[in-house]
């Protein structure tokens, strides 16, 4: 069957959609982005990905052609369209179309895109656990604001895939600050440790979700930047995200972390995270 694309403020096929070559989003990667996970057919946490939307659009200054609660509804309507029950829902903005110049263009006007995915739960990775391995962060100061300029994080994700692994671990200078796609957290004498949330990482969705429930279950939660060595050294580690959700890593540059399987505190947030998504 074929997909229904949301386009501007209307629903139209692929053959349809009418991306100019001329758009900012391919000369300079000049939009953001959102991905939602889709459970059961509904938006988790729509509001908290409309608000970090909102924030990248205004950081690029890129007026949004509709507003949040309008397409809120527009999305829910191209998950129905579409009969996507599990899956995701990607939506990007551009600044729109001009001649290449590297100023913004006086009068353009920003395009709107989104369009469904069908995906199953990483059950099997949320139950074994990955490996990941650790890789210098070079990538530009401003990682909160979830931009197309994607092209670092591809790159350290094929590392991760040159190397066997599920993923890889960024540092700068040896402080650990998150995973090609994905928050990372730690478990050291029972308490989560994760980077605070600063220009330094993306302000993950699920990160947010799971330092929630890790108080709600009474855990100590530090938002501190720590150490490859204290990585090493930790009890457990899992990673956080849209798509991975909270996956256990058992091993980090070819060894184990600590007995190298998944450690009881991921597997309380992982029961915990459920609960979320069961509507």
């Amino acid at each position: 069957m074929s997909l229904t694309y949301l386009y501007q403020d209307r629903f139209v096929s692929k053959e349809e959609l009418q991306i100019s070559p001329e758009d900012r989003g391919y000369y300079f990667g000049d939009g953001v982005y959102e991905v939602f996970r889709v459970y059961h057919g509904r938006l988790y946490e729509a509001a908290a990905h409309f608000e970090r939307w909102e924030k990248s659009a205004a950081a690029l200054r890129i007026p949004l052609p509709l507003p949040s609660g309008e397409l809120t509804g527009r999305l829910e309507e191209l998950i129905r369209i579409n009969g996507l029950s599990e899956g995701t829902v990607y939506m990007q903005v551009t600044r729109g179309a001009a001649p290449r110049s590297h100023p913004f263009p006086a009068d353009t006007k920003p395009i709107l895109m989104a369009y469904t995915t069908e995906a199953r739960r990483p059950l099997n990775t949320m139950k074994e656990g990955i490996s990941a391995v650790t890789m210098e962060d070079i990538r530009w100061l401003r990682c909160d604001l979830k931009t197309l300029n994607l092209l670092p994080n591809v790159l350290a994700k094929q590392h991760a895939v040159d190397q066997g692994a599920g993923d890889v671990i960024l540092h700068r200078n040896g402080t650990v600050t998150e995973c090609s796609a994905s928050n990372i957290m730690i478990v050291k004498d029972g308490a989560v440790i994760t980077h605070p949330a600063n220009h330094l990482i993306l302000h993950g969705i699920t990160r947010a979700v799971v330092l929630r429930l890790a108080q709600g279950l009474g855990l100590s939660v530090r938002e501190t930047p720590f150490t490859l060595k204290e990585l090493r050294a930790a009890d457990e580690v899992f990673i956080t995200g849209t798509t991975v959700e909270v996956t256990p890593v058992i091993s980090v540059d070819g060894v184990p972390v600590a007995d190298g399987r998944p450690g009881e505190i991921t597997r309380r947030l992982q029961n915990e995270f459920e609960k979320t998504i069961s509507f």
